[in-house]
């Protein structure tokens, strides 16, 4: 007798992922080459029960079913042909995470199960069920209410990015509560809040959130991925990050709380930026385990090299997986679905979630069309096109891990992108490893000759001199080689050239001198970089001295080595330095300017936007910028008036400002020019000790900048004196 109701209705194949009604869920989840596919429900109890799907559209298998309660734990099997050379892994003794899942519970234990081939005969498929070692999907259904919360849209000149780690930055800090400490709640805390804002940030980048596991070589020693370059739930923030994880609480919980700290940091002017992992995923390699794409749809997810055009049509054809990402695998952007899975989750994090930008991980691997990086490639223009993802901050790491894939400076409007020649070259001035002052100038000025040519304005430059990659700030200026042992790879791990000096010691020393010298570099570092044109990416911790013990590659670290340690009080000299760099430009749009320098006044009879100073007093000759010895040089900004006008065309006035940069171990006696523009001003921002903040200067006289130091000064004319 056929029932009145199946226990499952026909459902539809859109959206994908689970939508819950209070009637029913909409399962969808797309698996094109599959033959058969259950759905797994899980209770409290860890009892699955299997659905077999029976519907099937355009390659999605979907089915709605009754009386699923929100927080349900679900997973998917699939079965189908095992050819691993053409690209085919269904096994069907795999649970597998739905790549929609707006939250996941639970973490990955080592074991053969994980893996979808057998590992002692890898060409035939494993038997061995992996239920027990996975996590889960999660039924997410969230009521949050956001009240008033909008996008801030900060113009990119007024951004000051500040990156980092939701667990780290707050793990040791005794002012929260310890049950929110490394957490999103511990984050979008009034006194983690009030830090951030009192220091100048404006932007928040957060390394990796979307769901992420730790690969099994890490495991096998012992360690985790701490960093979150290991992601799998591109639509699932991660839930240890909530505060409810150590009670169990990972059935959507996590996604509540990342959406209240969101509107307390929006509430408090700050916007939130996420580092999107999208160019692979926890699975790596070929050989790596079965969590999720591989297991659905391996062929349409990963790049795979493709067989020589000349290739004997008999010969056999090993797949192989085409990585130009370093870990294992790289996702097919260029695949239909894959791309509408990593559209679908940037969008959903602009709309549900509030996030106000991403910054790409690898960028250059997810824009390739074939094997060529391509600017006109399909992920690129689908963003740029799209009118909820074109107006968000959209940050390019221009480079992945090949040669050919770096392109700093070729990413097409609205992308700015991470700049790592402004790394390397405010690094070297500061060792004394410059050639000159030509290209140290040109960096400071916002990098014309990379992003001036296609239209795009300084703030294309996000600068930095420290990242969460590489040294802190404060072993940047205290080791001369890497030390990461810990690391569990005999210190092969992390790369040797560091640009780094030590200044006479190799780590932690008790000698004032160096002591001295290494606050006064470091000093220069972030004061360089917050009055540089282009927006200013600082590492979290670094205004603070954060070490980590010359470790240059802690991703594996998730201890005291990379979490910032709130009770060192030793460099807090660095804090106040960079809380008045970063005020002085907030209040002086000169400092922060949309439009190039163009070296020329801005009306006629004033003087020039910007002038390069030669230690003498004079302007910079040709002969001065091919001076390969020259070690100090001043830089002259306008203010009055600015390039730009006003929002109603108004002309705009500000103070103008002579900054000395002596990157040389020698005092500098520096000339003041005497000019129609410039009579007196007075030291604003200083780590010369001989200069302190106050000083009052004359034109015409003779200032001594002491060596290895950096002096800004605010100017005045007769009539403001």
């Amino acid at each position: 007798m056929t029932p009145d109701r199946l226990e499952q209705w026909p459902g539809r194949n859109w959206p994908l992922g689970a939508t819950w009604s209070p009637e029913s869920t909409n399962f969808a989840v797309h698996a094109p080459g599959a033959t058969r596919a259950w759905l797994c429900l899980f209770d409290d109890a860890d009892h699955e029960t299997a659905y077999e799907l029976t519907e099937r559209s355009l390659g999605v298998w979907h089915a709605r079913i009754p009386g699923v309660a929100v927080g349900t734990r679900y997973g998917y099997r699939v079965d189908g042909p095992w050819e691993p050379a053409a690209g085919l892994r269904f096994n069907s003794t795999k649970l597998l995470l739905d790549p929609y899942a707006r939250a996941i519970s639970g973490d990955i234990t080592q074991d053969p199960a994980l893996y979808g081939h057998d590992l002692e005969e890898p060409g035939k498929p494993s038997a061995l069920d992996s239920a027990s070692v996975v996590p889960r999907s999660v039924v997410v259904h969230d009521d949050f209410d956001w009240g008033d919360d909008a996008p801030l849209r900060l113009r990119w000149r007024d951004t000051v990015i500040y990156e980092l780690h939701v667990r780290g930055f707050t793990k040791l800090n005794r002012d929260l509560p310890e049950h929110l400490r490394g957490t999103y709640a511990g984050l979008g805390h009034p006194t983690t809040i009030a830090y951030l804002t009192d220091l100048g940030v404006t932007a928040v980048e957060l390394l990796p959130v979307h769901q992420f596991f730790s690969e099994p070589a890490l495991l096998d020693r012992g360690l985790v991925n701490y960093w979150g370059y290991n992601s799998l739930g591109f639509l699932a923030p991660h839930n240890a990050y909530c505060s409810a994880f150590a009670s169990g609480g990972d059935r959507g919980e996590q996604v509540t709380e990342f959406k209240q700290m969101v509107k307390d940091l929006h509430a408090a002017g700050i916007e939130v930026i996420l580092d999107v992992v999208y160019n692979h995923t926890a699975e790596g390699g070929a050989l790596g385990p079965t969590l999720s794409f591989r297991g659905l749809d391996d062929l349409g997810s990963y790049r795979r090299v493709q067989q020589p055009e000349d290739a004997d049509e008999d010969a056999a054809w090993e797949d192989t997986y085409w990585d130009v990402t370093g870990c294992g695998n790289t996702v097919d952007s260029s695949n239909a679905n894959t791309l509408r899975l990593i559209l679908d989750s940037l969008r959903y994090w602009v709309t549900e979630m509030h996030v106000d930008g991403f910054r790409f991980d690898l960028m250059s691997a997810l824009t390739r069309t074939g094997y060529a990086v391509d600017m006109h490639g399909a992920l690129l223009t689908t963003i740029n096109q799209d009118p909820v993802l074109r107006h968000v901050k959209l940050i390019a790491e221009p480079w992945d891990a090949s040669m050919e894939g770096y392109r700093v400076g070729q990413y097409p409007p609205p992308w700015v992108e991470w700049n790592d020649q402004y790394r390397d070259t405010i690094r070297d001035f500061w060792r004394g490893q410059s050639d000159g002052i030509r290209t140290v100038a040109t960096r400071i000025a916002g990098s014309a000759d990379l992003y001036a040519d296609d239209g795009r304005s300084p703030y294309a430059s996000v600068n930095f001199v420290t990242a969460h990659d590489g040294f802190t700030l404060r072993d940047l200026v205290s080791y001369d080689a890497k030390h990461n042992e810990a690391n569990g790879e005999e210190n092969r791990d992390g790369t040797d050239n560091n640009r780094s000096h030590n200044w006479g010691a190799e780590g932690e020393t008790d000698d004032a001198a160096i002591v001295q010298t290494r606050h006064r570099i470091a000093a220069n570092l972030l004061a360089t970089l917050c009055l540089s044109n282009g927006v200013p990416m600082l590492t979290a911790g670094d205004e603070r001295g954060r070490t980590q013990g010359g470790n240059n590659n802690a991703f594996c670290q998730d201890n005291k080595t990379s979490w910032v340690d709130w009770e060192d009080d030793t460099w807090l000299d660095l804090h106040e330095i960079t809380r008045t760099a970063l005020r002085i430009r907030r209040e002086h749009p000169a400092l922060r300017q949309r439009h190039w320098f163009e070296g020329r006044p801005t009306v006629r009879g004033g003087p020039k936007d910007l002038a390069w100073i030669h230690p003498t007093g004079r302007e910079m000759t040709d002969g001065d910028w091919h001076d390969d010895e020259l070690r100090v040089i001043g830089m002259f900004v306008s203010g009055s008036p600015l390039r730009e006008a006003g929002p109603r065309g108004e002309v705009l006035h500000d103070a103008s400002f002579l900054l000395w940069l002596n990157g040389s171990g020698n005092p500098c006696e520096c000339q003041l020019a005497d000019n129609p523009w410039v009579t007196s001003g007075v030291v604003v921002l200083s780590t010369d000790d001989a200069l302190p903040v106050g000083t009052p200067v004359k034109a015409g006289q003779t200032m001594p900048l002491s060596p290895h130091s950096l002096v800004l000064l605010q100017t005045r004319t007769d009539d403001h004196a």
